[in-house]
């Protein structure tokens, strides 16, 4: 257990963007091979508009990548969080860690994109997809990728996290990324029973229904227990499933980069059943 967290301590950034692409390419083969759906478009420019939000997100990261660094010292240096109040098994410390960071880093902030209105207009362009594949997992406004920086440094904060244990999340964090959203056939018999504990392809494919109340629930990015916890799980068979998001179907809105770097700008439009007032 201790190699694992000094591995991913000191393992070099090129190294890390080996297992990133690799892992890409894999689901990109395994897409052609078992595909779940034969979507009809055009693929190179649909990873292409996902691929430049991608772009993107690495400036926005590598520029964060100093302020978890600057809160990893802070937790070294203090003691400060969860995991450093008492003594336990590593083995403990790096569950308790990985569950809870996902928590803060990743559940806690996709709730709140879609229960606030403001934050909700940041991460519509994630659901405007209307052909889920293994690149929808990259496409992120980059006003939503600062949010989401931000929460991720509070959750270094409040557990306390290691260095070695931010990069093993953050890495499991992208793989489950690509899973999630490939386009691919996962076994039934597999998909339900590990859904209880982490999110499985048929479970996050859910969110992406384009209206309610599918699209507000299953949260989830590594842990599904989170959804199970406060209640935010939906179903859909995936026969019956519809990608997108009922506002924004028209090609020009969803498949046009410019306008999609402006959606947040734009005027809010109502789904069926929104939460929000006009």
């Amino acid at each position: 257990m201790y190699d694992l967290l000094l591995f991913f301590e000191t393992v070099p950034s090129s190294t890390r963007s080996i297992f990133l692409v690799s892992g890409l390419a894999l689901f990109l083969s395994l897409e052609a091979i078992i595909p779940l759906f034969r979507m009809e478009y055009k693929k190179a420019k649909h990873a292409g508009i996902n691929l430049t939000f991608t772009l993107i997100t690495l400036i926005i990261n590598l520029i964060g990548a100093s302020l978890i660094v600057a809160a990893v010292d802070f937790n070294k240096t203090y003691q400060f969080g969860l995991l450093n109040m008492v003594s336990m098994p590593l083995w403990l410390y790096i569950i308790l860690g990985l569950t809870v960071l996902d928590l803060i880093g990743a559940w806690l902030i996709h709730w709140l994109e879609h229960r606030v209105k403001w934050m909700w207009m940041f991460h519509l362009i994630h659901h405007t997809d209307p052909n889920i594949d293994v690149t929808s997992g990259l496409r992120h406004h980059p006003g939503e990728n600062v949010l989401r920086l931000i929460f991720t440094i509070l959750a270094v904060l409040i557990t306390g996290a290691s260095f070695g244990l931010v990069m093993l999340y953050q890495t499991i964090s992208a793989f489950f990324a690509a899973l999630t959203h490939a386009n691919i056939q996962f076994p039934k018999i597999l998909d339900k029973p590990l859904s209880w504990i982490f999110v499985t392809p048929h479970f996050h494919k859910v969110h992406h229904h384009y209206v309610l109340p599918q699209t507000d629930s299953n949260y989830g990015n590594i842990f599904s227990i989170w959804d199970h916890v406060f209640s935010t799980t939906s179903h859909i068979e995936m026969e019956n499933l519809e990608y997108g998001i009922d506002t924004h179907m028209k090609p020009e809105e969803h498949s046009n980069i410019k306008n999609l770097l402006m959606v947040p700008f734009q005027d809010y439009r109502q789904p069926v059943g929104s939460k929000f007032d006009e």
